[in-house]
């Protein structure tokens, strides 16, 4: 049968719904200030510790091939899950509700939401850190909770002004952020050249299953943001289809990431220690160099927080509980300093963060294969926006289809925990296949799919 298309939105479904959960109807982001805030939203305090989870482990060639492959990756699966936004305008937790029902939206957004939380405050944590150094050095004034709690407060500020603001801060970041980024690595390789010469001495490296579970760990980064990547493409103009935002994607991300992993992963080898505020404030040699590297890192947290890790659990409090952006911002705020990272900061914290990466990856693996299968595969593309607005409708309820074959998927991450995210997608796929073709309980969810009678 024919699978029918209707983008015109009925209007007395949406009278009760926040703005911000409704199609867009403004596309500020142009190829230019799209790229930048991807280039901005990338500078991730995660990554140098990612990067230093490869001692001992990698070749200096084979850890950057590592990064590319994750970074290619990703970009792909961006693209694949942000078409659907930037073709029909909807966000994440709306594009959610054919594969997981109006209810079941509740379980990816949990799973979507909450490593987001734990990014912001460990983030937070460490920007702040970086800020009360500059202060210490300048001013003598040194008192790290009440700088974290000012600097979360602005980040949430920040991002209460929604894409308007995020737009301006990431075209203003991502100048500075490459040439910092280049400034640094230079910095590390004169700075500890001895060293590293001395520590992958008798480094062979691996091209097996280690190598491949590195790419997992710079993909898992941002397996976060490909699941909501509907969130940003709907703020793209019309010209930024599927070929060319995997382009620009790929010029973002992979320069950043490739940096960033990089310099975490030499200074931690010279060095031994994987917090980049404690090396650059120790081994500048400069009070002017160290505290621009100091604002930098801090600065860097910011245009990442705001968009990658408000923006997803804010729109999943709004479609959950019924809270207007402003509050719901407040919220992940607040949540993010409950989580304690000041917890996660520690000496051993690169090898915690990687196994949290892998830990949820392995849920998120399978919700992206089940978000492809069902616009791809079963819908062709093609959707009746108003059944993702009709709460009453075909997609009320839990579409079980979708949570068993995240358990699936799931299952078989874990037993392949270190490549989590690359084996759960088949299982996961083709799971949710079967089931919305033979799965009673998911008959109503098969209306506008290939299985629809």
């Amino acid at each position: 049968m024919s699978i029918i298309e209707n983008k015109q939105l009925d209007p007395k479904l949406v009278e009760n719904v926040d703005i911000d959960i409704q199609p867009t109807k403004k596309r500020i982001l142009g190829p230019t200030s799209y790229t930048a805030s991807f280039m901005g939203g990338c500078v991730s305090i995660g990554t140098f510790s990612t990067g230093a989870a490869l001692i001992g482990v990698l070749t200096v060639p084979q850890a950057i091939i590592a990064m590319a492959i994750g970074c290619l990756v990703i970009a792909i699966a961006l693209a694949l899950i942000g078409e659907c936004g930037h073709e029909y305008g909807i966000p994440f937790v709306v594009q959610l509700r054919s594969s997981f029902g109006n209810t079941g939206v509740k379980i990816p957004g949990i799973l979507r939401g909450l490593p987001a939380i734990v990014w912001f405050g460990f983030q937070s944590w460490v920007g702040a850190g970086a800020i009360n150094s500059c202060f210490k050095i300048l001013f003598g004034f040194d008192n790290l909770p009440v700088v974290f709690a000012l600097f979360t407060i602005l980040q949430v500020v920040l991002a209460i002004n929604g894409f308007e603001g995020i737009k301006w801060l990431e075209n203003i970041s991502c100048i500075f952020i490459l040439v910092i980024l280049v400034y640094m690595l230079f910095i590390v390789k004169t700075k500890f050249a001895a060293e590293l010469d001395n520590a992958f001495a008798g480094i062979e490296g691996t091209w097996g299953l280690p190598f491949w579970a590195a790419t997992t760990s710079f993909l898992g980064i941002y397996a976060t943001m490909i699941i909501n990547a509907s969130d940003y493409a709907r703020n793209a103009t019309a010209d930024i289809k599927i070929p060319k935002a995997t382009s620009l994607y790929t010029m973002a991300i992979l320069p950043v990431t490739v940096f960033m992993g990089l310099i975490g992963f030499l200074v931690s080898t010279a060095t031994g220690n994987s917090d980049p505020v404690v090396v650059f404030s120790e081994t500048m040699g400069s009070k002017s160099l160290t505290v621009v590297t100091l604002l930098f890192i801090a600065f860097a947290q910011v245009s990442t927080n705001v968009l990658n890790n408000i923006v997803p659990p804010s729109y999943i409090l709004m479609e959950s509980f019924k809270v207007n952006w402003k509050l719901a911002t407040v919220i992940v705020g607040v949540l993010s300093i409950v989580v304690m990272p000041w917890k996660l900061v520690t000496a051993d914290s690169a090898g915690g963060l990687d196994g949290f990466i892998h830990f949820y990856s392995a849920f998120l693996g399978p919700i992206f294969a089940v978000m492809v299968i069902d616009y791809y595969v079963l819908r062709k593309r093609k959707l009746d926006i108003n059944m993702f607005y009709d709460l009453k409708g075909d997609f009320k309820g839990i579409n079980w289809a979708g949570v068993i074959a995240i358990i699936i998927g799931a299952i078989v991450a874990y037993i392949f925990l270190s490549v989590s995210w690359y084996a759960s997608l088949i299982p996961a796929g083709l799971s949710y296949y079967l089931l919305m073709k033979y799965l009673p309980a998911a008959e109503p969810f098969r209306k506008g799919t290939i299985f629809e009678k």
